[in-house]
């Protein structure tokens, strides 16, 4: 076989099927159709809302953007959930990060048990967890705190973030952590100058899963936090719900203007996401 076949065949992409082709665009329309007719909601009245809820509006008005954008209330909620999901990447970032190294590159005694103890976390559901939680915030003097959302958060994150991170460590080559121990460093001097520069991929992956489950989270806020000052915009959604009506198009409208801060964090680590869901995939 010559070289320039060998070229070509080595470069080629593999075709894809028409099943896969209709996979993708049914998944597309999933996640594409809800996000169309929130965002066109927001420009329609009750009425044409009701009558034609995926048809585009009969006239754009942008009464219920700038009214929301025109409140105070808007930006105090979206920087309250900005304030709760910074604090939870990070610390998620941190512990699970240090504990899947430690886990992976560390012998001792317990590990494998220890290790299987935190995978547990993964069959956790969190639901039946909100009265021992709130029992516990409550003593801890915590209630109407952002960190009564914060640490609960990063407490349900830590399983399967130690999970994605640990998976990506044990194949970081072992010869590096070999070298610096010669060189006398520590574990921690290791992790952070040698480990951490190489896990750019998988520390982008944990960030945005532990910073949309953050930002879409409902029932925790609603459970902590009883002062509205402190309410994340979940919990301000609330605001054009009343007792006997609810103004819908004003509620996809504010619904509109929180994903754009999600849908950008996303944006900017795209490119890190799916090398960092692949890096424990595939041993070479």
């Amino acid at each position: 076989m010559s070289a320039k076949r060998r070229l070509t065949i080595v470069g080629s992409r593999p075709e894809i099927s028409i099943g896969q082709w209709v996979t993708i665009i049914l998944v597309a329309l999933f996640i594409l159709v809800p996000f169309y007719t929130t965002a066109l909601g927001g420009f329609k009245s009750i009425g044409e809302l009701r009558t034609s809820p995926f048809g585009l509006p009969q006239s754009w008005d942008p009464t219920n953007f700038t009214d929301i954008l025109a409140q105070g209330a808007f930006f105090q909620f979206l920087w309250n959930s900005l304030v709760i999901a910074f604090f939870t990447v990070i610390l998620t970032l941190l512990t699970s990060a240090m504990a899947a190294f430690a886990l992976s590159h560390i012998r001792f005694f317990g590990r494998s048990m220890l290790t299987s103890l935190f995978m547990l976390g993964l069959l956790f559901p969190f639901a039946t967890a909100i009265l021992p939680l709130f029992i516990t915030i409550r003593d801890m003097g915590l209630l109407d705190n952002p960190m009564a959302v914060i640490l609960p958060q990063v407490a349900f994150n830590l399983a399967f973030s130690m999970l994605l991170f640990r998976s990506f460590f044990q194949e970081l080559p072992t010869e590096l952590i070999e070298a610096a121990r010669m060189d006398r460093c520590g574990y921690l001097r290791i992790f952070w100058h040698i480990v951490l520069p190489l896990s750019l991929p998988i520390i982008a992956t944990v960030g945005v899963f532990a910073f949309v489950t953050s930002w879409n989270n409902f029932l925790l806020p609603l459970i902590m936090l009883n002062n509205d000052a402190a309410f994340p915009w979940p919990l301000g959604i609330m605001q054009y719900q009343g007792q006997y009506s609810t103004d819908w198009p004003r509620i996809l409208a504010f619904l509109t203007l929180t994903i754009i801060p999600a849908l950008l964090f996303f944006l900017l680590a795209q490119r890190y996401i799916i090398s960092g869901l692949t890096g424990g995939a595939v041993k070479g």
